[in-house]
């Protein structure tokens, strides 16, 4: 497979590539794509989503869908240097995961900024989703999961011409959550919002 470059990392976060992370063995249903690695999570931890922000949402309906499993102290810690040190990582049955773009974006090198369109549509990050793509159709894959609208704007082309279907559901952080609630959220408590997204998630895995 042709080896894509990147950006280098900036100080402070790594700005590694953070690879897909698929299930050791079986099929695959549903590939779920997120924005980035975090910084407090995926950016250390290195799998996606594992001790982001979004991770935390997102894992709990994996495992309430069957499709993860992870370990206890995990929820206490959810922080992605930790489960390093810790030595915690979580399972995969069915899905795959992974990010629209693979690295960790910052202008400073400590804070993150969301991935710019340069970045999301560049030769080598659209041939890299692609090839994930097809290793998760190669194992069986039928659907997309794209979370926030980096995500869905990047991989729904991809999916359109490799004929997978597509749930596109809103960033499980609160700003998504909000700016996809009715009013913008208004009157609506967070942890609702928070609760309503996990059960559509674990309803589109179940259908797929």
């Amino acid at each position: 497979m042709e080896l894509f470059t990147f950006p280098e990392p900036t100080p402070g976060i790594r700005g590694d590539v953070i690879p897909a992370f698929f299930p050791t063995s079986g099929g695959v249903h549903s590939f779920i794509f997120g924005e980035a690695p975090g910084p407090r999570g995926a950016d250390r931890s290195g799998i996606p989503f594992w001790g982001d922000g979004a991770g935390l949402s997102l894992y709990r309906a994996l495992q309430k869908a069957g499709c993860a499993t992870v370990p206890p102290s995990a929820w206490r810690l959810w922080d992605g240097a930790r489960f390093v040190e810790a030595g915690l990582s979580p399972s995969l049955l069915g899905v795959a995961l992974s990010n629209a773009f693979p690295r960790c974006p910052s202008k400073d090198g400590r804070r993150f900024r969301a991935p710019n369109r340069a970045e999301l549509q560049s030769p080598e990050n659209l041939r890299r989703l692609e090839d994930e793509l097809v290793l998760a159709i190669h194992r069986g894959a039928k659907q997309v999961v794209t979370l926030g609208r980096c995500a869905r704007d990047t991989l729904a082309p991809i999916a359109e011409k490799a004929s997978l279907c597509l749930l596109a559901l809103p960033h499980p952080s609160a700003q998504g959550l909000l700016s996809d609630a009715p009013n913008r959220g208004k009157g609506a408590r967070l942890a609702d919002l928070q609760t309503a997204w996990e059960q559509r998630l674990v309803r589109g895995l179940l259908d797929a």
